[in-house]
């Protein structure tokens, strides 16, 4: 005699599953992927296929013999964590730091709270972070964009270490008398970043120094727009940041364009893209309700643009998105969705 077996509602399958999601994310990071490898050649290829291996191994020997669970690697969050761990990197850094960035960004953020659905953080940014407070000089080493060209790398600042300099030097000309003042006009920060170099298009179509995945803003959109045609994700946090961003740093522009820069430059620089569509949104570490997405969204933005303004580190992406998830049970115990 067969059982009738009745589960909890809804009984409807939506066809989503955790493989085709993840995968999902995976296709929307082949643009970015792609002009990664044009920009900086095999060495993109290089550090990501580490990555992406040394999070598949550790996550198969951490569940098969320390957790005594059947594996899962196959289903696709692994390869996501290692491949935006790899972004959020620089082509030169030894595939060593590569490893233990992985071991962290897996054995800490992940498994040690049980696996996939019950880490607090986003594994990819614990393991960014843990290697630039490790190893900041390996991980603040930006080679310029040479392609497959077979010379020694050259090495540069990126937009937001010039925006950080700028600022610095534009404070120590305020402090100085007003003769010396007087003997140089003062410019506002886009002159200053236009005298340096830095120009809107480089940094929308990649062409900076800066991370493997963070360099080409109009690729990152290309995957933020197939994400949303296939319904991975929802518009709502991405959304949130862009606008908050825009909104924080235009205030400021528009108080002293001397001292900062305009929205357009905070929006197209740094991890701010990736942060927002592929980290920001990951389905675990962000509130589930779209008014809990909005005061997530809001408050990576604030935090983002208060790090690059006024805080040590020229980027602030990483912290912000890391600093929300630890609000992200308060910010769903508060906004519940009504009960039927």
């Amino acid at each position: 005699m067969s059982k009738l077996t009745i589960s909890l509602s809804p009984h409807v399958h939506g066809g989503d599953s955790i493989e085709k999601n993840m995968y999902g994310v995976l296709i929307a990071l082949v643009p970015a992927f792609i002009c990664s490898v044009v920009f900086f050649g095999w060495g993109a290829i290089t550090v990501t296929a580490v990555s992406v291996a040394a999070c598949l191994i550790f996550e198969y020997l951490i569940q098969k013999y320390l957790l005594r669970q059947k594996p899962t690697i196959w289903d696709g969050s692994a390869m996501i964590t290692g491949v935006l761990l790899a972004f959020n990197l620089p082509v030169s850094i030894p595939l060593w730091i590569v490893v233990i960035g992985a071991l962290v960004a897996i054995g800490v953020a992940k498994m040690s709270f049980g696996g996939l659905g019950n880490n607090i953080f986003n594994p990819a940014l614990v393991g960014r972070v843990f290697l630039l407070i490790s190893f900041p000089v390996q991980m603040t080493t930006w080679p310029t964009p040479q392609g497959f060209a077979t010379t020694d790398a050259v090495t540069g600042a990126t937009p937001l270490a010039i925006l950080k300099a700028a600022m610095a030097e534009s404070e120590a000309d305020a402090a100085s008398s007003a003769t010396a003042m007087a003997e140089q006009a003062p410019r506002t920060m886009s002159e200053i970043l236009s005298s340096q170099g830095i120009s809107m298009s480089d940094m929308i179509y990649g062409n900076i120094g800066g991370s493997l995945g963070e360099v080409a803003a109009i690729a990152l959109l290309l995957g933020f727009a197939y994400m949303l045609i296939r319904r991975i994700i929802t518009w709502h946090i991405p959304v949130a940041i862009f606008a908050t961003v825009i909104v924080f740093s235009g205030i400021l522009n528009l108080a002293d364009p001397e001292q900062f820069a305009g929205p357009l430059f905070h929006l197209f620089s740094g991890g701010l893209m990736l942060g927002a569509i592929f980290m920001a949104t990951d389905y675990v570490t962000s509130p589930m309700s779209h008014k809990g997405m909005w005061i997530y969204g809001v408050g990576i933005g604030l935090l983002t643009v208060i790090i690059r303004v006024f805080g040590a580190y020229p980027e602030g992406m990483s912290f912000a998105i890391l600093i929300m998830n630890g609000f992200t049970p308060l910010i769903n115990r508060y906004c519940k969705p009504k009960r039927f």
